[in-house]
C-alpha cells in the first residue's frame, strides 16, 4: 500500500482530481473547435475559404515561395515518403500530442502547466482565425497540381460523413499542426536528458512542417502563421507565469491551477 501511494504521489503529485480538471479544460477547448466547425457548412464560408486559399497562392507566388506543388509531387513519387507523411499527419495531433502532454504531466509535472497555458491561448487564437479567415487546404485545389495524400493513404475521402462531422475542412489558417509541434517539441527538447531525444524533439517541428506541405494539407504561409501563433502563446504563457510563478512557470515546482 505504501508503494502504491508513493507511486501515485510521484505520478499524480496533485491528485486524480487535477487530472480530471486538465482533461476538462482540453475538452472545453475542443468543443469550442466543434462549435466553429458548424459554421463551415455555410455556403458563404465555403466560397470565402476558397477565395482565401487562392489569395494565399497569389501572395506566395509574388514572394517566389510557392513550392508546395513541387514538394508534394516529389513526396507522392516516393510512395514510402508519402505514406509516412500521411501517417504522421494523422497521428501528430492525436497520438503524438496527447502522448506528449501525458508524458509532461506524469514526468515533468512542474512544466506541464506552462505548456497547458500555451495550448489554451493557441487554441483560442486558432478559433478566431478559423472564424475570421476560413481557408481551404491545398488538397482542395487540384487545378494547382495538389492531391489528397491522406485520403489516398487511408482510402477515406474528405467528403466522408464521419470525417466531415469531426473536422473543419477550412481550418487551415493558422496551421495548428505546426503550432502544436512547436509547443510540444521545444519544451521536450529542453526537458529530456537523452541527447537523441533532444535532437528528435528539436527537429520534430520541422518534420511536421514538411508533412503538412507534402500531404497537401497546408501552405507554407499557414505553417508560418502557426509558428507565429505558437510564439504569441509562449509569450502569453510567460506573462501568466509572472502572475503565478509558483504554479505556471516553466520547469518550476508548484501547485496546479
Amino acid at each position: 500500500m505504501h508503494r502504491v501511494r508513493a507511486l501515485q504521489t510521484r505520478l499524480l503529485p496533485h491528485g486524480p482530481w487535477d487530472v480530471v480538471r486538465q482533461v476538462l479544460l482540453f475538452f472545453l477547448a475542443y468543443n469550442g473547435y466543434r462549435l466553429v466547425r458548424g459554421m463551415a457548412d455555410d455556403p458563404g464560408v465555403t466560397a470565402a475559404a476558397f477565395e482565401h486559399a487562392r489569395a494565399l497562392i497569389g501572395i506566395e507566388r509574388s514572394l517566389h515561395i510557392f513550392v508546395e506543388p513541387s514538394i508534394q509531387g516529389w513526396a507522392t513519387s516516393t510512395h514510402v515518403v508519402a505514406d509516412a507523411a500521411s501517417w504522421l499527419y494523422l497521428n501528430a495531433q492525436t497520438s503524438v500530442t496527447l502522448g506528449s502532454l501525458a508524458f509532461l504531466y506524469l514526468f515533468h509535472n512542474s512544466s506541464f502547466y506552462f505548456v497547458r497555458n500555451m495550448f489554451m491561448v493557441a487554441m483560442a487564437i486558432a478559433l478566431i482565425g478559423y472564424v475570421l479567415y476560413p481557408t481551404a487546404p491545398p488538397r482542395f485545389l487540384p487545378e494547382w497540381g495538389f492531391t489528397d495524400s491522406v485520403a489516398n493513404f487511408t482510402g477515406v475521402g474528405h467528403d466522408n460523413t464521419t470525417v466531415d462531422a469531426l473536422f473543419n475542412p477550412y481550418a487551415a489558417v493558422p496551421s495548428m499542426h505546426t503550432c502544436f509541434a512547436l509547443m510540444i517539441g521545444v519544451p521536450l527538447s529542453r526537458l529530456v536528458r537523452n541527447r537523441v531525444g533532444k535532437v528528435f524533439w528539436g527537429l520534430y517541428p520541422l518534420v511536421v512542417v514538411f508533412v503538412i506541405v507534402a500531404t497537401g494539407n497546408h501552405f507554407i504561409s499557414d505553417a508560418f502563421l502557426g509558428g507565429c501563433t505558437a510564439a504569441v502563446s509562449a509569450y502569453a504563457a510567460s506573462w501568466l507565469a509572472r502572475a503565478r510563478p509558483a504554479a505556471w512557470a516553466f520547469s518550476h515546482s508548484g501547485v496546479p491551477a
